[in-house]
């Protein structure tokens, strides 16, 4: 089960790779470049320019070098950490995630300072994955790095949503939240692998080429509701508090004629891997269910309710017979109490692990499809319905864990971790539960 488990998450994985995602979308047959449901002359352009910013858009760029060759006049990319591409007329930089560092900042000012060369005549492609809103960074006047990586740790840590995370990332920057179109002047497509839920283009990265749908009154209300409005640093709160009162100017929305030039293709997401894990675990012949890849909710109550299912099938055989396998996705929440080491989806198994405590013939894995889960080296992890009691037989408590934060250890005392290593797509996390 646990290597059905695995074959299924995989199927998933290979469905959204950016060799796949990128073919599926673009065609170019002699000068006429197919992408979505628009066709471009190329011959109108004078050049083309490729800029990116996501954990694998450098993997994108490998693709459309090879789809676009020489045409391209000259790129720059930013990626995270470990997620080099070999490119050779684009040039990768790499930057660090969830965080934003300096060499990020860097990276978007270069990206800034080529796409000042093109002109009307030019065409712009933006490859953007999951990761973007660290990778491509540049603070609002008066607003230093520290105090962007200090606002950006206390969202993370509160159990915020990616898109209230978001929000505020959108307000403090010069380039999210639709910004970053102001600063082109060429024809901009934007080539996206959605990892946030119902694949908002204004929440990918934080939607430098879409308009944004939040205001700076999202922003107040956001911190008064994680009761983070006295730990920001104060130029922030300060930054807020203009944009109230009109001292700032909002993010563009979508009545913005600076749009009208700018084309946003979906081109793989969570749903996309659902489905593919669907077809493979039908083929090994399981009752299959896809329930939901809107899975947002925070990470323990979430396991709560898969754990709840678990049950319900044993009992009653609802909502899909056994064999069944039942799928999700999304990206759930977790909110920071501990000082352990782990990520949403090892506590989610953590949790779930406790759920199903004593019920045989019953796995449950989750993980990230960009294999990095958290502040570790793992993707996720993987559990049974002993997962428990064998814990307990080597005196660890699950409970002590789970109120810790410390799912990491968890799993690396059990040897059950779940560890892929830097994958080459990024569509929030896929949720496994199988039972024979």
């Amino acid at each position: 089960m646990r290597a059905n488990a695995l074959e299924i998450f995989y199927a998933g994985l290979r469905a959204v790779e950016p060799d796949v995602c990128l073919r599926r979308h673009i065609h170019l047959a002699g000068n006429l470049l197919k992408i979505g449901k628009k066709t471009y002359n190329l011959t109108k352009f004078k050049d083309i320019y490729v800029v990116g910013f996501g954990k694998v858009s450098g993997f994108m760029g490998v693709v459309l070098e090879e789809i676009l060759g020489e045409r391209i006049r000259a790129g720059i990319i930013n990626v995270q950490y470990g997620y080099h591409a070999s490119c050779r007329i684009i040039k990768i930089n790499m930057a660090s995630h969830p965080i934003p560092d300096e060499a990020g900042i860097k990276g978007t000012t270069e990206i800034i300072q080529l796409l000042k060369k093109a002109d009307e005549n030019d065409l712009i492609i933006c490859l953007i994955s999951g990761g973007g809103s660290a990778l491509f960074e540049l603070p609002c006047d008066g607003i230093t790095l520290i105090e962007i990586q200090m606002v950006t740790e206390l969202l993370l840590k509160c159990g915020a949503r990616i898109d209230e995370v978001n929000a505020i990332r959108k307000h403090i920057s010069q380039v999210k939240g639709g910004r970053f179109v102001k600063m082109c002047k060429g024809e901009i497509v934007s080539l996206l692998l959605s990892d946030v839920v119902n694949d908002q283009l204004d929440a990918i990265a934080s939607g430098p080429t879409a308009p944004d749908y939040s205001t700076f009154s999202d922003c107040e209300k956001i911190f008064i509701k994680y009761g983070l409005s006295q730990k920001i640093p104060d130029s922030i709160r300060a930054h807020i508090q203009k944009g109230l009162e009109g001292k700032v100017e909002e993010t563009p929305k979508f009545i913005d004629k600076i749009f009208d030039k700018v084309y946003n293709v979906i081109i793989g997401n969570n749903r996309k891997a659902l489905q593919a894990s669907y077809k493979k675990a039908t083929e090994l012949g399981y009752h299959t269910a896809v329930i939901s890849s809107y899975m947002n909710s925070e990470a323990r109550e979430a396991a709560k309710a898969y754990g709840a299912i678990a049950k319900e099938i044993h009992r009653s055989g609802n909502p899909v017979k056994r064999p069944a396998c039942v799928i999700a996705g999304g990206e759930t929440t977790v909110v920071v109490r501990g000082k352990g080491k782990g990520g949403r989806n090892q506590e989610f198994v953590l949790s779930a692990a406790i759920e199903i405590d004593g019920l045989e013939d019953t796995v449950i894995l989750s993980a990230g499809t960009d294999g990095i889960d958290g502040n570790t080296d793992a993707a996720g992890a993987i559990a049974d319905g002993f997962t428990v009691s064998r814990a307990k037989s080597m005196a660890m408590e699950p409970e002590a864990y789970l109120g810790d934060n410390n799912s990491y250890s968890f799993f690396k005392e059990l040897n059950d971790l779940f560890v892929t290593g830097p994958t080459k797509t990024n569509v929030m996390d896929i949720m496994l539960l199988l039972i024979t």
